[in-house]
């Protein structure tokens, strides 16, 4: 079973993080999506890459210094096109809602949370409490590049599947003591770099390795081949239904 997880939406169509880039994928067959979450200065769980408003937004500044009320001031869409003007950075919870009404399954990946570790500690307890009205039947993966945090995370919430994030060059030989750590299923590693040898050391250790960010269709066919269980893309609508309609 191989899997297209849909990275942060349909990016390539609409507004990363936003409904509307979630909302494109049950019309394109596609049963997996990405997200990315982080937290406001009151608590609210929102879904954002960046903890900064500059690079998707008409704001500039610091999540870390919003209230959810200043959300509806934000504007998360006009920068990628006039139709998405008005599109809002969603909550968590509002998130949700979207995948148990178009049967989606989701990975929720945990920001490092610069704001510290009170903050991260906030952001967990408040993820898990989202996360918690998810239907059944919804398929669940929690990831993150923060070990510290999945450890914690997959300590209080230990039913749900947690995968460990290594960036290109960071998987050292004490990857498997990471997995190992924060109780793992699974293991995320970046695209460039990876080998078939490293793949097969993933899966002789007894991992799920899912793969980001592959936007080339031949090279993702290559990751199949090699034995990769999935792939996160930016183009998930580009595959072949085989792939976007499994999981």
């Amino acid at each position: 079973m191989k899997t297209v997880f849909a990275h942060r939406g349909i990016p390539t169509l609409a507004p990363e993080n936003t409904l509307a880039a979630f909302s494109l994928c049950k019309p394109h067959g596609i049963r997996w999506i990405e997200c990315d979450v982080d937290i406001l200065a009151d608590g609210t769980v929102v879904v954002s890459h960046d903890d900064t408003l500059d690079r998707c937004t008409d704001r500039s500044g610091s999540l870390y210094d919003l209230q959810a009320g200043d959300l509806v001031q934000i504007d998360a869409g006009s920068w990628f096109a006039d139709q998405y003007m008005g599109e809002r950075i969603p909550t968590l919870a509002q998130l949700i809602t979207l995948v148990n009404q178009d049967l989606l399954n989701i990975n929720v990946e945990i920001k490092s949370c610069s704001a510290g570790w009170a903050m991260t500690e906030r952001l967990i307890d408040n993820v898990i409490a989202a996360l918690d009205h998810l239907d059944d039947g919804r398929e669940l993966i929690v990831s993150s590049f923060n070990h510290l945090a999945l450890a914690e995370f997959k300590r209080r919430r230990p039913q749900t599947a947690v995968a460990c994030l290594f960036e290109a060059g960071q998987l050292g030989d004490d990857w498997l003591s990471a997995l190992q750590k924060c109780q793992a299923e699974m293991i995320h590693p970046a695209e460039h770099g990876l080998t078939q040898q490293m793949i097969g050391d993933f899966k002789a250790a007894g991992y799920r390795v899912n793969v980001y960010t592959v936007n080339d269709l031949a090279r993702a066919n290559q990751l199949f081949n090699w034995g990769v269980d999935g792939v996160f893309t930016d183009i998930p609508h580009r595959f072949p239904a085989k792939y976007r309609a499994i999981g």
